[in-house]
Protein backbone atom coordinates (compact mmCIF):
# COMPACT_ATOMS: atom_id res chain seq x y z
CA UNK A 1 0.00 0.00 0.00
CA UNK A 2 1.26 3.48 -0.80
CA UNK A 3 1.96 5.88 2.04
CA UNK A 4 -0.64 8.42 0.89
CA UNK A 5 -3.30 5.68 0.83
CA UNK A 6 -2.35 4.50 4.33
CA UNK A 7 -2.58 8.09 5.58
CA UNK A 8 -6.00 8.62 3.97
CA UNK A 9 -7.38 5.36 5.34
CA UNK A 10 -6.19 6.17 8.86
CA UNK A 11 -7.74 9.65 8.71
CA UNK A 12 -11.04 8.20 7.48
CA UNK A 13 -10.94 5.58 10.25
CA UNK A 14 -10.47 8.26 12.91
CA UNK A 15 -13.15 10.48 11.38
CA UNK A 16 -15.59 7.61 11.72
CA UNK A 17 -14.51 6.87 15.31
CA UNK A 18 -14.91 10.52 16.26
CA UNK A 19 -18.15 10.95 14.31
CA UNK A 20 -16.58 13.88 12.44
CA UNK A 21 -17.11 14.87 8.84
CA UNK A 22 -14.38 15.60 6.35
CA UNK A 23 -15.79 19.13 6.09
CA UNK A 24 -15.49 19.66 9.86
CA UNK A 25 -11.92 18.36 9.76
CA UNK A 26 -11.07 20.84 7.01
CA UNK A 27 -12.56 23.65 9.12
CA UNK A 28 -10.55 22.62 12.19
CA UNK A 29 -7.30 22.47 10.21
CA UNK A 30 -7.83 25.69 8.28
CA UNK A 31 -7.22 23.81 5.03
CA UNK A 32 -9.48 24.32 2.05
CA UNK A 33 -12.14 21.64 1.76
CA UNK A 34 -10.84 20.87 -1.74
CA UNK A 35 -7.33 20.31 -0.34
CA UNK A 36 -8.70 17.95 2.29
CA UNK A 37 -10.67 16.08 -0.38
CA UNK A 38 -7.56 15.78 -2.54
CA UNK A 39 -5.51 14.43 0.39
CA UNK A 40 -8.17 11.88 1.34
CA UNK A 41 -8.65 10.83 -2.29
CA UNK A 42 -4.87 10.39 -2.71
CA UNK A 43 -4.50 13.09 -5.34
CA UNK A 44 -1.16 14.03 -3.79
CA UNK A 45 1.71 11.55 -3.99
CA UNK A 46 2.80 12.73 -0.53
CA UNK A 47 0.95 15.31 1.57
CA UNK A 48 3.33 17.85 3.07
CA UNK A 49 4.32 17.53 6.70
CA UNK A 50 2.51 20.71 7.73
CA UNK A 51 -0.80 19.38 6.41
CA UNK A 52 -0.18 16.02 8.06
CA UNK A 53 0.49 17.72 11.40
CA UNK A 54 -2.59 19.96 11.08
CA UNK A 55 -4.81 16.97 10.34
CA UNK A 56 -3.44 14.86 13.19
CA UNK A 57 -3.80 17.76 15.64
CA UNK A 58 -7.37 18.45 14.47
CA UNK A 59 -8.21 14.78 15.05
CA UNK A 60 -7.04 15.29 18.65
CA UNK A 61 -4.63 12.35 18.67
CA UNK A 62 -0.88 12.17 19.18
CA UNK A 63 1.50 11.34 16.36
CA UNK A 64 2.29 8.00 17.99
CA UNK A 65 -1.41 7.19 18.35
CA UNK A 66 -2.07 8.15 14.73
CA UNK A 67 0.75 6.04 13.32
CA UNK A 68 0.11 3.10 15.67
CA UNK A 69 -1.97 1.34 13.06
CA UNK A 70 -1.55 -1.70 10.82
CA UNK A 71 -1.80 0.71 7.86
CA UNK A 72 1.73 1.85 8.68
CA UNK A 73 3.45 -1.54 8.73
CA UNK A 74 6.68 -0.32 7.10
CA UNK A 75 7.45 -3.73 5.65
CA UNK A 76 4.27 -3.51 3.55
CA UNK A 77 4.33 0.20 2.71
CA UNK A 78 5.39 1.37 -0.72
CA UNK A 79 7.60 4.39 -0.10
CA UNK A 80 8.80 6.14 -3.21
CA UNK A 81 12.51 6.89 -3.11
CA UNK A 82 14.02 9.82 -4.98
Amino acid sequence: MKLNKAFALRVRELLKEKNMTQYKLAQKTGLYHSTMTDILNCKYETPNFTNIALIIRALDVSFSEFFNSPYFDFEKLEIKEK
